[in-house]
């Protein structure tokens, strides 16, 4: 596969959701898909949501041109990953409809966790499943079909809902997407797995392109739309590509890829828990809160954090590297 195809991905992906947002920003306005301010949010003037559906449209449309214009990659692709190309798909459409609704009329955190469970098994059912586990120092751990189910849900919904909660500044969630989207394009160009780099490669075009109208001050939101829908492509694609080895310290490369928000993610369920507080209720203790907290503003935490996010990036860019000696 040419390096056109990749070029041509990450234009498209920035032209079309360019292209789309507006049109999104007004469909949002009409049936009232806002963002109203409260004591938690820092913004004080209610923004529409859905910005996500720009995106997912944005990244639909430019996968489909890349296929249709390119026959050297409809002809690599094999049954495998024509397979998970497909799930992956129907993945993204079925989060993305769950997004619309909760931004629309809000959904119960657990209806919402369960959702992302069900579309986890049509995705497994779709072949973006983890198989088996290497584990440091003790070698590869295979699993049987109920541990591959519970540990690919698990993932799935982890790194989803990692995504979505990080999502609480202009800005924010579309720079951490970009940085993942970019070293995991990579990172997948070194190991040869070309649907994956188109992906990325698309990715990080529509995130570009959705910052043009998310970056301090921001004109529309992605909401859960986006934020669902980002969560989901990385859990999902790095089942297919980053963990799909068995070097010793392969499971580290996707938790160094999306190092902020799994990291915060994790110590907002350990600080409620010790709490006493339920781990889906929402607070004002997540890294960007705690970094305005010392003064910083908006565009500053989110320049922070996207350094923090592309650090981290950069040492699992460089253990992959050396694991692969």
């Amino acid at each position: 596969m040419s390096y056109r195809a990749q070029l041509v991905a990450f234009l498209l992906g920035f032209l079309y959701t360019l292209l789309l947002v507006p049109l999104v920003k007004r469909l949002a306005l009409r049936f009232g898909a806002l963002d109203k301010p409260n004591a938690r949010k820092v913004h004080h003037v209610p923004i529409p949501l859905w910005g996500g559906l720009g995106v997912f449209g944005g990244y639909l449309l430019a996968m489909a041109t890349v296929i249709a214009l390119s026959p050297s990659f409809r002809q690599a692709l094999t049954t495998v990953t024509r397979s998970q190309l497909l799930g992956m798909t129907i993945g993204g459409l079925l989060i993305v409809i769950v997004g619309l609704i909760d931004d629309r009329f809000g959904m119960p955190a657990k209806v919402k966790f369960a959702c992302q469970l069900l579309i986890g098994l049509v995705m497994f059912y779709f072949g973006i499943r983890i198989d088996y586990l290497t584990v440091p120092f003790y070698g590869v751990v295979f699993l049987n079909s109920f541990e591959s189910i519970a540990v690919t849900l698990f993932w799935i919904a982890g790194i989803t809902n990692a995504l979505n909660l990080i999502d609480g500044l202009d800005g924010l969630l579309a720079g951490v997407s970009l940085t993942v989207a970019s070293v995991f394009f990579v990172v997948s160009l070194m190991k040869g797995q070309f649907v994956i780099v188109l992906v990325m490669a698309c990715l990080a075009g529509c995130s570009i392109g959705f910052l043009r109208y998310n970056f301090n001050p921001a004109q529309i939101f992605m909401g859960d739309t986006g934020s669902l829908f980002f969560g989901l492509m990385f859990a999902g694609w790095s089942i297919i590509g980053l963990l799909k080895s068995t070097a010793t310290f392969a499971f580290l490369m996707p938790i160094f890829l999306m190092a902020v928000p799994i990291f915060d993610t994790t110590f907002a369920i350990l600080r409620r828990l010790w709490n006493h507080k339920p781990i889906f209720q929402a607070d004002k203790g997540h890294l960007h809160h705690r970094l305005m907290g010392l003064g910083f503003n908006q565009r500053q935490v989110v320049l922070i954090i996207y350094a923090i996010n592309t650090a981290f990036g950069l040492c699992g860019l460089a253990l992959f590297y050396w694991t692969c000696q």
